[in-house]
């Protein structure tokens, strides 16, 4: 029974316990926390060369140690990348660095990875399985899981590389520790480090479709690969069943292991190919798909805000009325906050920050302040924010970062205890402005999903989307790209472009756009396919596909991704919404 192998690695409500302990002292954790990173990296030659002296109290750190960026940090850390083992930004040599997707730069960051930051991932991960299998618990059965792990490289140097979750899923002791939940995983281990994409992704449907009856959850990392996942099952479908049918795996799964590991559990099985069938071509739609090829499913899992909030309208198309749980907040730099409220819809979800993880601090966004124009008010502690104020968050960790600027924006809605609960509100460079506008991620959002509502009359939808700022001619003005599921009039496109530029109420654009300062929004449509050419660019990069974040705000400087859609557009319209 799964339940009694989750028991034997996770006691939940001595989980449950500690976490309530550690959220009711939050102050007092933190100061600990901080005296423990300060005190094992005391030799690192960073913090030796700051002065701290042995000290290890919050106000001496903040005094002696700067708030930095990964930036500020390229040198430290290409030193350790070239091979340099001494005790650069921890006592104990890094050996393993993380890559970030790089979806928001444009390129991905190496960032620090060590066991202690494992250590956080197990009691994040430990801490919302607690709460959440409190509220829908599973007995037994397997998870679909569409997780994949790219590959470890070497780094000139000699450091192992890959992406977190690759660092992860590749941990001997990640096995062992979470071997309760690894356990309910449909697919084999040769599907999730498969070397290609594709096929990886056609041996998970197929997996879930042999297991379907104890398929008890759909989980990724992120939303967009759960809806990615299913896309693609619209489109392959015939040929599943057909290899259930057979008992046969198709010709195009060409990796001689994955072959290997899938032949292990597929044999024909016709009644269950006619079953599947009958169950798809019973469906309008596709709506309710997840419940209807798995009957036993609790929930679908994955983290669902932020930039995944966008995909939540076609999830729940496909997971009809199942409910729909995020996971916990965090970052290649490390991990910040847990769900312990999975019954929570993902727009309402909140992530409440676990005290013994990390230290934490909070600057204050100054959202029209003129006493903070130009200048970053001083950052207050874990325990010292206040309800309703939005804050960028500063992390330290056991990994080698301190005060590190994270460059998210959260908003504090409540307290758990002593700690708080956060929303996430946007990337802090994230932003679409020319002068005195400033468009947010959440405001492009809002606006497409408003414009979106012309295409459904038209039994259309926007399948993903993105945006840049163009300046090369004056005035400046926005480029909002779509990848839309069909064909639409020239007319409807032009009311899509018109109601985006009205969508945009900051009044920043709007002053600007009526006297011409930044010039009429333009909507470029690009054919079929074009996001996906992204997401493998990216793969190409050394992105792993379950860390994919389509970047919603293209930098100048990511010329690659902007010659992708440049070449793939196949309509364009200018709004005449300001036109007098």
């Amino acid at each position: 029974m799964l339940e009694r192998r989750v028991e034997d690695f996770i006691n939940m409500e001595k989980v449950i316990e500690e976490f309530e302990a550690v959220t009711k002292d939050a102050g007092r954790v933190q100061i600990e926390t901080l005296r423990k990173i300060l005190e094992d990296n005391s030799e690192a030659e960073y913090l030796q060369n700051l002065g701290l002296n042995g000290r290890t109290d919050p106000q001496s750190f903040k005094n002696c140690v700067p708030l930095v960026t990964h930036q500020d940090l390229e040198p430290y850390i290409n030193r350790m990348i070239d091979g340099d083992l001494s005790s650069i930004l921890t006592s104990n040599p890094i050996t393993t660095m993380s890559l970030s997707s790089g979806t928001t730069q444009g390129k991905p960051k190496f960032v620090p990875w060590n066991d202690e930051l494992f250590e956080t991932t197990v009691q994040i991960y430990k801490t919302s399985f607690a709460f959440r299998n409190k509220e829908f618990p599973i007995t037994s059965g397997k998870a679909l899981s569409f997780i994949y792990s790219s590959k470890q490289f070497k780094t000139k140097g000699g450091l192992a590389a890959g992406t977190a979750t690759t660092n992860l899923f590749r941990n001997s002791r990640y096995i062992q520790q979470m071997q309760a939940l690894k356990s309910q995983c449909c697919s084999p281990e040769e599907v999730i480090f498969g070397p290609d994409f594709h096929q990886s992704l056609y041996c998970h449907l197929l997996c879930g479709l042999i297991f379907c009856d104890e398929v008890q959850l759909v989980s990724s990392t992120f939303a967009h690969s759960i809806v990615h996942a299913f896309r693609t099952f619209e489109q392959l479908w015939e040929d599943l069943v057909a290899d259930i049918r057979d008992g046969v795996l198709t010709d195009s799964v060409t990796v001689p292991s994955l072959r290997n590991a899938m032949s292990k559990i597929l044999k024909p099985d016709p009644d269950l190919a006619n079953i599947i069938k009958t169950k798809i071509m019973g469906l309008s739609n596709w709506y309710g798909l997840i419940p209807e090829l798995f009957p036993n499913a609790k929930y679908v899992y994955g983290i669902m805000t932020g930039s995944m909030e966008p995909y939540l309208k076609k999830l729940r198309h496909y997971a009809g009325e199942l409910p729909l749980l995020t996971s916990d907040y965090g970052s290649s730099e490390g991990w910040i906050a847990t769900n312990v409220n999975p019954t929570l819809p993902p727009e309402s979800a909140l992530y409440t920050v676990l005290p013994q993880i990390g230290y934490f601090e909070f600057i204050p966004q100054n959202n029209g302040d003129s006493s903070f124009i130009g200048v970053d008010p001083e950052p207050v502690g874990l325990t010292q924010v206040k309800i309703g104020e939005e804050y960028e968050i500063v992390i330290t960790t056991p990994a080698g970062l301190y005060r590190y600027r994270l460059g998210d924006v959260v908003k504090v809605m409540g307290f758990y205890n002593s700690t708080p609960q956060l929303k996430f509100i946007r990337r802090s460079n994230l932003l679409l402005t020319i002068n005195i506008d400033k468009n947010t991620e959440k405001d492009l959002q809002l606006a497409v999903e408003e414009a979106s509502k012309l295409l459904a009359e038209e039994k259309l939808e926007v399948v993903d989307y993105t945006s840049y700022v163009d300046v090369s001619k004056d005035p400046g003005h926005y480029v909002i790209i779509w990848e839309i599921s069909g064909e639409a009039s020239e007319e409807v496109l032009g009311e899509c472009c018109n109601c985006l530029d009205k969508s945009f109420v900051d009044a920043g654009y709007t002053s600007s756009r009526k006297v011409n300062g930044i010039g009429a929004l333009e909507l470029r449509v690009v054919r079929r396919g074009t996001f996906q050419k992204i997401l493998e660019h990216y793969i190409g990069l050394g992105s792993a596909v379950s860390q994919f974040k389509t970047p919603r705000c293209v930098g100048s400087n990511n010329t690659k991704v902007l010659q992708i859609l440049n070449e793939n557009v196949v309509n364009k319209c200018i709004s005449s919404a300001f036109n007098n």
